[in-house]
């Protein structure tokens, strides 16, 4: 075991030493691979929307487990559990009335357990709340979704304030995992459980990620036609690979803490 820890922090050294473009062309050219292997090994690319949404639930549990069983909420933002809230509140009133399935079912049970959370650290944790250290003003993603939802949304034929909060909802998914991202980089230590949900947000956001690449790839851009005409299928994109992006550089962190065989991630200054 020890040859391949030294291998890996061997790696991860002569990464962190790249310069930014570097890093950058390394992070496209590994997502890339991955994709090719995901588009291989999964024929029903509609299961990786399934299986983000089951590593998202996964991520939750984990979340419910730190603040049962320790019975404490530090390191953890309130701000990212009510963006996430938010959204997928929307989500779930945009699938009832627009396309109700079984992804419906995943969105209200991670809903669900979202708001018991937000309970847990606003009314029986809140003495170990950190909130000096939650201090990202949420409005400073809300407004500009809002306004960006307002501008650029579907244009299918559903009701226009329904293509509004779909689009709207998109939009703060990609965004609503900064705060946490905050917290983290004002603390620079992060515990376990916070780690270990952190990083199944990231999976789950990539899994996310591919199941759209790979569909546009799969139906060679008739999804996109699908989607409506103008910016609207091209922002759906985007917020898919910036979501994805946001967390990335956080998972490759997770990732050789576990192989370090660190407990707690340390994370260096400027990482997120």
């Amino acid at each position: 075991m020890r040859p391949q820890r030294t291998s890996i922090h061997a790696i991860s050294t002569w990464v962190r030493r790249q310069p930014p473009k570097v890093k950058a062309f390394l992070a496209v050219v590994s997502g890339m691979a991955a994709l090719v292997l995901l588009r291989f090994i999964v024929h029903d690319h509609d299961n990786l929307f399934v299986a983000a949404e089951a590593v998202h639930s996964l991520g939750i549990t984990v979340l419910i487990y730190k603040l049962m069983k320790e019975k404490t909420c530090a390191g953890l933002s309130l701000k990212s559990q009510e963006l996430t809230a938010i959204f997928l509140a929307v989500r779930l009133y945009c699938s009832f009335v627009m396309e109700y399935d079984i992804h419906t079912i995943l969105d209200l049970a991670t809903f669900v357990t979202t708001l018991w959370v937000i309970y847990m650290i606003r009314f029986k944790l809140k003495a170990s709340y950190m909130e000096e250290k939650d201090n990202f003003a949420i409005y400073y993603v809300v407004i500009p979704c809002a306004v960006l939802a307002l501008l650029i949304h579907p244009s299918t034929s559903h009701h226009i304030l329904n293509r509004i909060f779909w689009a709207f909802c998109v939009y703060l998914e990609a965004v609503s995992v900064l705060p946490q991202l905050r917290v983290m980089q004002n603390t620079k230590i992060v515990e376990p459980f916070t780690a270990h949900y952190v990083f199944a947000l990231g999976v789950a956001r990539f899994l996310s990620c591919a199941h759209w690449v790979l569909q546009v790839l799969d139906t060679r851009g008739h999804l996109l036609v699908a989607l409506g005409y103008g910016l609207w299928p091209s922002m759906v994109l985007i917020s898919e690979i910036v979501q994805t992006f946001i967390l990335a550089d956080f998972c490759y962190y997770y990732v050789k803490s576990v192989f370090g065989g660190q407990l707690v991630l340390r994370l260096p200054s400027g990482v997120v």
